[in-house]
């Protein structure tokens, strides 16, 4: 008689080399997020088609941009927990179905009050697919690899945000500004019926639950067909949490990394958004023409999407919390440098090495937090810490307008940009120290990270 052997999931994805299955689910929830991306950024560059063809003030646009922040923080909340408690899958489908639905319905907004509810509505879907996305990108990558997949594959949000404003240049002069939503929630919705078709449950999420043992066997046999079998128990070595996903974010073992996680969210995003927000018109009031500060704007997301390769590839090679807060320092001297350059090729270096400290460590702060948290509370760990981010980028939004209201020198008013980012590297500095102070005292941990913190 055949004897039952039991394995860990996470061993038994380690074991073996990536596989084509596995680049597959990174490939959907790429274009997942760069579905999200596109959603996300699009309002920006309809916004002015709007405010024309409405007659609107800046004012009155205002609440349209508000509207979808908001819903995309109250989302990211909402939706993490959800995954936690009904699996990852599902969670991602309705999420993306949701963002689809509304986009389209937001292209045939009557009123500026429509619009902004069908944005906020628009939001709750995008806040909800981006972490359930990172979360499933970060259980089906090994431990060696799995900064890189995460990081890689959330450059699908950047790349989808560039793409938002080549399509809506080429759409709006034919079809409107109406034209861009059609597509951006068309975009989703065709994605859907591919996800539930080829995308599997998270095998550490059916593991934990210990459901569908047989549908976690087929998926296994896609990534090793001779190691997986039916007669082997599939397992995840952590002791499975009791109550809420969210308040097991402070229990003892973790509640140290969640506030420090939630303090470099916030301002990472703070910062991140002010730069995008205001960046444009900083660079335009020195009286560079409009041309070439859309030019020097655009090394901010271009230096985000590098950053986010290399910086997922050294988490992946040493202590990923000293890599994130080496990387937000060096984010604080390139800012400063924005304020100081003198010539157009220095502050597009300047500019570009800034996204690589911002938009690429915050891109890694998403794997630092899927790899931080346990199976049971992962969705949850990482959708709260972007909610917290979320109310950075809208804090973010305001102090750039007060900046500039102040009418202070570029070195003094990028001397103050770059504060944030030093508060989140020491943030990191300190979470790390943190975890190791616990190793070193054999306290338990519940920390199968890709490396040590």
């Amino acid at each position: 008689m055949e004897t039952t052997r039991s394995v860990d999931v996470q061993d038994f994805i380690n074991s073996h080399k990536l596989s084509a299955y596995q680049l597959l689910i990174v490939a959907l929830c790429f274009l997942a997020v760069a579905f999200d991306g596109f959603d996300t950024g699009s309002i920006g560059f309809i916004a002015p088609a709007i405010r024309k063809q409405w007659a609107l003030s800046v004012l009155q646009l205002a609440p349209v941009f508000g509207g979808g922040l908001f819903g995309l923080m109250l989302g990211a909340l909402l939706f993490g927990p959800l995954a936690d408690a009904f699996g990852r899958k599902p969670i991602l489908c309705l999420s993306v179905a949701l963002f689809g639905v509304m986009c389209l319905w937001s292209a045939h907004a009557a009123s500026l009050r429509e619009l902004i509810v069908l944005r906020f509505l628009t939001g709750l879907g995008l806040g909800g697919a981006m972490p359930t996305a990172i979360t499933m990108t970060s259980e089906f990558g090994p431990e060696k690899q799995r900064s890189l997949l995460v990081t890689t594959m959330f450059c699908g949000f950047t790349l989808g945000g560039a793409l938002g404003g080549v399509v809506a240049s080429q759409i709006i002069p034919l079809h409107g500004w109406q034209g861009v939503l059609l597509l951006g929630g068309a975009m989703p919705l065709a994605l859907v019926p591919v996800l539930i078709w080829l995308l599997p449950e998270s095998v550490r999420y059916q593991a934990l639950s210990g459901r569908e043992h047989e549908q976690m066997v087929r998926t296994l046999r896609r990534i090793a067909p001779q190691d997986a079998h039916d007669r082997t128990t599939y397992t995840v070595l952590e002791n499975e949490a009791k109550g809420s996903p969210v308040r097991n974010l402070f229990s003892r073992g973790v509640i140290v990394g969640t506030i420090c996680l939630w303090l470099t969210f916030f301002m990472s995003l703070l910062v991140y958004y002010l730069l995008t927000s205001w960046l444009p018109t900083v660079i335009n009031n020195t009286g560079i023409p409009l041309g070439k500060t859309a030019l020097v704007a655009a090394a901010l997301p271009f230096g985000s999407t590098v950053g986010a390769v290399v910086i997922g590839r050294l988490m992946d090679r040493y202590r990923p919390c000293t890599v994130l807060a080496s990387s937000y320092m060096i984010a604080a001297m390139f800012i400063l440098l924005i304020g100081l350059a003198s010539s157009l090729p220095m502050l597009m270096f300047a500019v570009f090495g800034a996204g690589i400290g911002t938009g690429g460590s915050q891109t890694g702060a998403n794997a630092l937090a899927a790899a931080y948290y346990p199976t049971s509370s992962r969705a949850s760990g990482v959708s709260w810490a972007l909610g917290i981010g979320r109310v950075g980028s809208i804090v973010g939004s305001m102090v750039g307008g007060a900046l500039l209201a102040m009418h202070l020198s570029l070195p003094i008013m990028f001397a103050l940009v770059a504060v944030p980012t030093i508060v989140a590297a020491l943030s990191l500095f300190g979470m790390g120290h943190h975890e190791a102070a616990l190793r070193s005292s054999r306290v338990a941990c519940p920390l199968p990270g890709p490396a040590e913190l």
